[in-house]
């Protein structure tokens, strides 16, 4: 399991390393309906705006790999094991692969290919961490992906 940890942090690194921190809009909403709040949420959009499509769907694409990573088990602390949840996991890769298959061909190779990786080793992190395991082709996200082995 340490090399599919290792794997995945190294998948991460790299899709992290794409954004920028400019080009991450952070939000900042008030109930406030105030002119200086309409101004606000006026340069959020523009902000928005300027993010291209491939930042924002590789962004997703990270928070959705954390978030499988941690209910996989592979968290980096020590109480990782108290934070694994399989049936979160599941959904949360099987809509990963769904957003990855569906960008791939939109965002290009280099962009997809990172992603596919990382997909990957939650797949096969899950695969490891399951005490039943699933029949070839019906994993979490095979469905997108075809059988992880």
């Amino acid at each position: 399991m340490l090399a599919v940890n290792n794997d995945f942090q190294s998948v991460c690194d790299k899709l992290t390393s794409m954004s920028t921190e400019d080009s991450n809009p952070r939000n900042s909403y008030s109930e406030d309906a105030s002119p200086a709040a309409e101004t606000g949420v006026s340069q959020q959009i523009r902000d928005i705006a300027e993010v291209p499509a491939v930042e924002v769907i590789t962004t997703g694409a990270v928070h959705l790999m954390s978030a499988a990573a941690v209910k996989v088990g592979l968290a980096d602390d020590p109480n990782a094991e108290d934070l694994k949840d399989l049936d979160e996991a599941r959904k949360l890769i099987t809509a990963l692969a769904g957003l990855v298959s569906a960008a791939a061909p939109e965002i290009g190779s280099q962009h997809a290919g990172p992603l596919r990786d990382g997909l990957r080793s939650l797949q096969l992190a899950f695969r490891e961490a399951s005490l039943i395991p699933d029949a070839p082709g019906k994993g979490p996200g095979e469905k997108f992906t075809g059988p992880v082995n």
